[in-house]
Order: structure tokens, then C-alpha cells, then sequence
């Protein structure tokens, strides 16, 4: 039975490995032109190769007879040797870019996959471990299609004429061969076996690594802010040290076949030029013969080798690709229905969020919203107050549909979000969140980002009413100055004005402010504060604020706490109410 079980267990993985690297296959599919150019040059230097043995029989045989038989016979031989050249530049040409493009094109569809996803895959999922993928596996993709495939189906091609070539040559010595063949490929298949779960446990190992420095890097200012450096420096070398580990056994494993393999085939090969020799001197067998045989041979036991040394990079492949396409089949659990309802034109801004259940997917134990009812009224300015974790931020996930309610509905303009294109919905909805995104580009790119169309006019608008502009003309190439890494070169409440003024260029009827201030020094608030009550008048606003310039002067505020909505009313009104608000006021306002 449990040889059974072991033998069933291989079979799915070998089906496994086809199975993952069939996904190839459409990608390749695309490159027609290069894939055919690619087969035609392989058959010509396969041709090439297996008509060199005859050319130097020839020269053995009758190069040495006569002055214008060495003319003739080494005239051929360069003949074929050069056709041998030029079929294989041509064969790695071709190939070559046929990998390139076949992995750009992998490259761009896991990317913009991964762009559809929703963020109830990236709660669970390392951003490091995603690039790792994007870079490490579609890495040893480029060398399966560039190069191991074409070396795959050349040293088969190579096999098959060499047997045939060796058997036409002399049937006698090609017989033996056959016997040592089996030899020389069985350490080779044995040790495979072993090589394959290794190898994916290599790739692991590194992409463990890549997501750890991936994680430190982007977070580089907290590290040195703790002085953790040392203590990152050991992580990251305990996590080399275990990639290291394992590819050491997986070389060890990889070198032994190898050195088994070398023996047998150049046993046989001495058995073969042993036996041949005595037929030579025999007068059985012509040396020219013999070296032609000898040169099959050759090819043939070198082939055989190479097709064993792919067989280990097909399984590297294999693991990588495997993991590309658990990635692909990964589906977005919020998609755009097949025919989403339009959103009205203009849009009003009327919310409604009714009996709302929320959980996150990463905690599914403990409601986010409960029970959780609220109308926005179109054009109206709404506060969200409460303490840490009380589902303010959740209201602006699901408002932007980052996740569906389990229970209860969303609705924009009597409209159902889930009846709408999550693209169309969002593009009427402009965020300014409390921890700002700057992307590594210029200061006018990151704003823009709110609109790519808009002008470099519109743009510095933006800016001059967000009070960025002052000190973005002060950058060394003004607009155009690049802001570093997560805007490495800007102070935060530099950071918080460009995501501002990206907000003003989006000029979307539905203004989501989360702590849009927070990072404002006093005189830039005041400044900022004006430009938000501008571009608030006729929009429909939610504010999760804990400053009271805000709170002031909101239309309403909502006291929430542990996903409910625990009072509601101005500021005087709740202050006079007391509970959860007045004491939230005495904590963090009136102070």
C-alpha cells in the first residue's frame, strides 16, 4: 500500500509540473513567427551538427590521399562548420528573444492580476513575496524559454540521430552503446527525484529572504529610528544562511549525479574506442569510421547529459511557474457585475449604509460594523469621531468598495454598490488619507496622479490651494523634482499637502478626509482647512477627524464604538449630552 500511495504520489507530481508549465504555453502561442523561426533554426544546426561526424570521416579517409583530396575534404568540412555557426546564432537569436518576450508578457499579466485583486488578498499576502515572483520565478521562466527548451529539443533531436547515425556507422558498437546508455542515465533519473523537492524548497528559502529585505527596506526610517539595524542585519543573514542551507544540498545532490554520470558515459565511450581500436587494427573498421562513431557517440552521450541537466532546470521551472499560477488563479472576490448600472450623471452624493454587518476576512471573529446604519445627504459634511478601532476606516473601505458588507447594503444616489464598476464608483470619490502615498516620481506626477489628463495649470492650482506650491518651487527643479521613495525628500506635512492637492485635482462630488490635518503644522492647517471648506461647498463629505476645527464645523458628527453608532448630533448638542463624545472632547479637543 504504501508503495502504491508513493507511486500515485509521484504521478500527480509529474502531472503537476505539466500541468504548471502547460500555462507557458499561451504566452508562447503569441510569438508565432519567433517560435517557427526558432524551430527552423534548430533543425538546421541539429542537421548540421549530425552531418560534422561524416565531414571529418571524409577527411580521415581521403583528406590525406592526394592534394586535391585534402582541398575537397576540408572545403566540406568548412562548409559545414559554417552553416553549424550560423544555424545556431540564428537558433540562440531567435530563442533568446523568443524568452524575453514570452516573460514580459508573463511579467504584465501577473502584474495587472495582481492589480485586480482585492485588498482582502494583500492582508494575507507579503508585498516582498509578490516581487519575488514578479522577479525571482519569472526569472528561472526566462531561462527555461530562452534557453533550457531549446536545448531540451535539441540534444532530443540529437539523441534520436545520433542512435540512428551510430547504427548505420557500425551496428556492432552502436549495440554496445545501447547497453551503457541505461548506465549512465539512471543515476541521473534517480537523483532527479530528489533534486525536484529541493529545488522548490531552494526557491522558498530565497523568496523568504527577498519579502524580508523587501519589508525592512520600505520601512527603513522605523528600523533607524529604533536603531535596529544590527538586529535586522542578523534576520536578514539567518534568512540568506537558510537559503544558502538548502541550495548547498540541493548543489551537493545535483554534483554527485553529476560525477556518476561523467563516469559511466566516458566508460562507455573508453569500451567503445577500445573495441573499435581492435577492429581498426583488424582491418574491420577504417579509423575515419571510427572517429565518425566516436563523434556520434559523443554527441549522443553529451545530449543525453544535457537533457539531464534540463530536466533540472524544468523542475526549478516548474516550481516557479506553480507558484505564478497560484497567483493567477487567485480570483478578486469584488468584481464589476456583467452589465454594472451607470452612475447617475451628475451625481448628488447621497449615501446610504443600511443594518450593515461587516467582518474582515483576517478576523472573522470580530465585527468591524454591526448593525450599522447611516444616510449622508447629498452636499452634506459628515464627522466620524470615535476611539481607535471603533470602524470609522471601515466605513471608508466599504464606501470605496475595498470589501463587501456580509450583511445589510451600500448605496450611492439609490444605487447599490455592488450593482456598480468598482472602477467608476471610485473615480467619483476622492480620498485623502491620514497616512499619505507618495510615489517615487516628480512632485507634478504624484499630483496628477488625481487626474492624468489634467494640465500643468490645473495642476499647480491644485497645489497653490492645497499650500504646496510655496514649497515646491522651492525644490530644486520645482514640479518636476523628483520626491524619492514614499516621498523620502518631503516632510510629512509636506506629504499631506501633495495628497491634498491631489484630492483638489480630482475634483470628485464625494470628498472622503481621513485626518486630512493630522500632519499640518498650525499655520498650514488654518491655510488647508480653508481650501477644503471651498472645495467641500456642494459635496457630499465624510470626515474622520479628531481635530475640532473640523468637527466644528460639520454638518453632523457620528460618535462610533465597536462598530456602532452610539450618538449623533452637532458638537454643542453632544457635548450637552455627554458619554463617549463629551469625554472624547475633554481628551482630545478642548485640550
Amino acid at each position: 500500500m504504501a508503495d502504491a500511495s508513493s507511486d500515485i504520489e509521484k504521478t500527480a507530481q509529474a502531472k503537476g509540473k505539466v500541468v504548471s508549465l502547460r500555462g507557458l504555453w499561451p504566452f508562447v502561442q503569441r510569438q508565432r513567427g519567433l517560435f517557427v523561426a526558432w524551430l527552423l533554426a534548430l533543425c538546421a544546426s541539429s542537421a548540421a551538427t549530425l552531418a560534422l561526424p561524416v565531414a571529418v570521416r571524409g577527411m580521415i579517409d581521403d583528406g590525406f590521399r592526394s592534394a586535391s583530396n585534402i582541398d575537397a575534404t576540408f572545403a566540406l568540412l568548412f562548409a559545414v562548420t559554417a552553416a553549424l555557426a550560423l544555424a545556431t546564432a540564428a537558433r540562440f537569436y531567435f530563442v533568446s528573444l523568443l524568452g524575453e518576450r514570452v516573460v514580459a508578457d508573463l511579467r504584465q499579466r501577473l502584474y495587472s492580476h495582481l492589480l485586480g485583486l482585492d485588498p482582502a488578498f494583500f492582508e494575507t499576502t507579503r508585498s516582498g513575496e509578490l516581487v519575488s515572483r514578479l522577479s525571482a520565478d519569472t526569472e528561472l521562466l526566462r531561462s527555461l524559454v530562452g534557453s533550457s527548451i531549446s536545448i531540451a529539443l535539441r540534444s532530443f533531436v540529437m539523441v534520436l540521430g545520433s542512435i540512428a547515425m551510430m547504427f548505420v556507422t557500425s551496428p556492432r558498437l552502436a549495440a554496445y552503446t545501447m547497453i551503457g546508455i541505461p548506465l549512465f542515465v539512471a543515476p541521473i533519473v534517480i537523483g532527479s527525484r530528489r533534486l525536484q523537492k529541493m529545488s522548490r524548497q531552494s526557491q522558498d528559502r530565497v523568496a523568504d529572504a527577498n519579502a524580508l529585505a523587501s519589508e525592512v527596506l520600505g520601512n527603513i526610517r522605523t528600523v533607524q529610528s529604533h536603531a535596529r539595524e544590527p538586529y535586522e542585519r542578523g534576520r536578514f543573514l539567518d534568512a540568506v544562511a537558510r537559503a544558502v542551507a538548502t541550495a548547498r544540498r540541493r548543489i551537493s545532490m545535483q554534483a554527485i549525479v553529476t560525477a556518476v554520470a561523467i563516469t559511466a558515459f566516458f566508460g562507455a565511450i573508453i569500451i567503445v574506442l577500445w573495441s573499435g581500436a581492435h577492429d581498426v587494427v583488424a582491418g574491420r573498421m577504417s579509423a575515419g569510421t571510427l572517429g565518425q562513431f566516436v563523434l556520434y557517440a559523443m554527441l549522443g552521450g553529451g545530449s543525453v547529459g544535457a537533457l539531464a541537466e534540463v530536466w533540472n532546470d524544468v523542475q526549478r521551472a516548474a516550481g516557479g511557474m506553480g507558484r505564478i499560477n497560484d497567483l493567477l488563479m487567485e480570483n478578486a472576490s469584488l468584481v464589476a457585475p456583467a452589465h454594472p448600472t451607470a452612475l447617475p450623471n451628475p451625481l448628488r452624493g447621497d449615501i446610504r449604509l443600511d443594518d450593515v454587518v461587516f467582518h474582515y476576512p483576517s478576523r472573522a471573529d470580530a465585527p468591524a460594523l454591526e448593525g450599522f446604519t447611516l444616510h449622508v445627504r447629498p452636499g452634506e459634511t459628515v464627522a466620524l469621531v470615535g476611539p481607535s478601532g471603533a470602524g470609522k476606516s471601515t466605513v471608508f473601505a466599504l464606501l470605496l468598495r475595498f470589501h463587501d458588507p456580509q450583511r445589510g447594503g451600500i448605496a450611492i444616489d439609490g444605487v447599490d454598490l455592488r450593482q456598480l464598476d468598482p472602477a467608476r464608483l471610485r473615480e467619483s470619490i476622492a480620498l485623502v488619507p491620514q497616512a499619505p502615498t507618495i510615489f517615487a516620481t516628480t512632485a507634478g506626477d504624484n499630483i496628477r496622479y488625481g487626474r492624468l489628463e489634467a494640465s500643468d495649470a490645473d495642476v499647480e492650482q491644485a497645489a497653490r490651494s492645497a499650500e504646496a506650491h510655496e514649497f515646491i518651487t522651492a525644490l530644486p527643479q520645482g514640479y518636476a523634482s523628483e520626491l524619492g521613495e514614499r516621498g523620502a525628500r518631503l516632510s510629512g506635512g509636506q506629504q499631506q499637502r501633495i495628497a491634498i492637492a491631489r484630492a483638489l485635482l480630482k475634483d470628485a462630488p464625494v470628498l472622503l478626509l481621513d485626518e486630512a490635518t493630522s500632519a499640518l503644522d498650525a499655520q498650514s492647517e488654518r491655510a488647508v482647512q480653508h481650501a477644503l471648506e471651498n472645495l467641500m461647498q456642494g459635496r457630499t463629505t465624510l470626515v474622520i477627524a479628531h481635530r475640532l476645527a473640523t468637527v466644528l464645523k460639520a454638518d453632523r458628527i457620528i460618535v462610533m464604538d465597536r462598530g456602532r453608532i452610539v450618538a449623533e448630533g452637532t458638537h454643542a448638542q453632544l457635548l450637552a449630552q455627554g458619554g463617549l463624545y463629551a469625554d472624547l472632547a475633554r481628551l482630545q479637543f478642548l485640550d
